[in-house]
């Protein structure tokens, strides 16, 4: 599939950014037999390495990962108990011999954002991990004998794009990192084990150990230098074709060319003659499909339209689409194309140096880059891009049937 992308001044690509605040944290219990490694930590942890013992002591058994920009995590290498009443999960410490009670406590929240402060300490539940030399008065309601992997789904996640790169993406970047065992699953049956939603539970929870948080590479990407097995973007790819490969598709005879739409009010990255492309793009040849997809999406049905489209139209960022080896056309729109120009003039650094602007907060980049900003795009210089486009898609269908 081919991806034609128009880019913005900035070179900045998010989604709507609208933000889920049902707070929701997922425990996904995972086979004993899956865990073959622990789970791997920087050298700027502070906590002991493993000790040559048969007994763990006790800064062992929790240890956290502080040291990255979008998220921390920790481990829990001991039986683990969740309350989900009170957001906690305890272990004991089953070598400490001191007669005073003694508690080892850290905090976090298990979203891979941890840059935009205020989304985290307003939108994702601050969970408690507790080390104690004394075993709790707490009854374990419900035994399992496989670890948990601890995140939350709140935040953006309900934006399809947030879903992949705050939720998915993370998500089997983690398992790869922490489980490298778990090969080609499917991102729905990562593990044959219920989900377990915390805000609607009040049963306590007994796990043989525990991680908290999901691992981030980045915007849309993942590092294969930092996987035990070197998976790429494309591995997540494959793993999508296999969780849906029975589903079902529809052919046409021209290639179909799938515009990703944005409309509404304060959503911005709008293209506001939409419709003037969309005509452009049949008289070449296309296809056409509009798609605009919201928080109640469903996965199938964008994966059934997008499995079978020859090219992709939408603002977009490179990156992703050539790491799962897609042919990439990028159109840089001119500053007369954004309607910034309107509001800050054709002169205003805004539009003359975004990258020095961009620089300055982030929740500058967002209001001016991301809300404020829609494009108009040139149908002549875009004629050239669709022809281009339509020729690569036509080859390429011709070939493959």
């Amino acid at each position: 599939m081919l991806t034609l992308c128009q880019t913005f001044l900035s070179h900045l690509n998010k989604s709507s950014l609208s933000i889920k605040k049902k707070l929701v944290f997922m425990v996904f219990a995972m086979s004993v037999n899956q865990i073959s490694i622990p789970l791997k930590l920087r050298k700027a942890d502070i906590f002991i390495a493993q000790h040559s013992e048969a007994t763990i002591p006790t800064l062992e058994l929790i240890s956290c990962d502080r040291s990255h920009k979008r998220y921390d995590i920790c481990s829990r290498n001991g039986p683990t108990i969740m309350n989900p009443t009170k957001s906690t999960f305890h272990v004991v410490d089953p070598t400490s011999t001191s007669s005073s009670p003694m508690t080892v406590s850290e905090k976090i929240r298990p979203y891979p954002r941890k840059w935009e402060t205020n989304l985290m300490s307003s939108h994702i539940k601050e969970l408690t991990l507790l080390v104690t030399s004394s075993q709790l008065d707490v009854r374990c309601d419900i035994h399992h004998r496989n670890s948990a992997l601890v995140f939350s789904s709140g935040g953006y996640t309900r934006n399809p794009y947030h879903g992949f790169d705050d939720g998915f993406i993370p998500l089997f970047v983690t398992l790869r990192t922490t489980y490298p065992s778990n090969e080609n699953q499917p991102i729905l049956v990562l593990s044959p084990y219920p989900i377990i939603n915390l805000d609607n539970e009040t049963s306590t929870h007994c796990f043989p150990s525990a991680t908290v948080g999901l691992i981030s590479h980045g915007f849309m990407t993942i590092d294969p230098t930092l996987l035990p097995n070197s998976e790429t973007l494309h591995d997540f790819r494959v793993l999508l074709e296999t969780a849906y490969a029975k589903t079902a598709s529809t052919s046409t005879p021209q290639p179909r060319l799938v515009v990703v739409s944005r409309s509404g009010e304060n959503v911005g990255r709008v293209m506001s003659n939409e419709g003037e492309v969309v005509v452009l793009a049949k008289e070449i040849g296309f296809d056409v499909t509009v798609f605009e997809p919201t928080k109640f999406t469903s996965l199938i049905k964008a994966y059934r339209l997008l499995n079978n489209t020859y090219a992709m139209m939408g603002v977009c960022y490179g990156k992703p689409a050539k790491e799962i080896g897609l042919d990439y056309l990028e159109y840089k729109i001119k500053v007369n194309e954004s309607t910034l120009v309107h509001k800050y003039g054709e002169f205003s650094m805004v539009l003359k140096d975004p990258k020095s602007t961009a620089k300055k907060d982030w929740s500058i980049i967002k209001k001016i880059y991301l809300k404020e900003q829609d494009v108009r795009v040139n149908l002549v210089r875009f004629e050239n891009y669709f022809t281009k486009a339509y020729k690569k898609a036509k080859k390429f269908m011709d070939k493959v049937g």
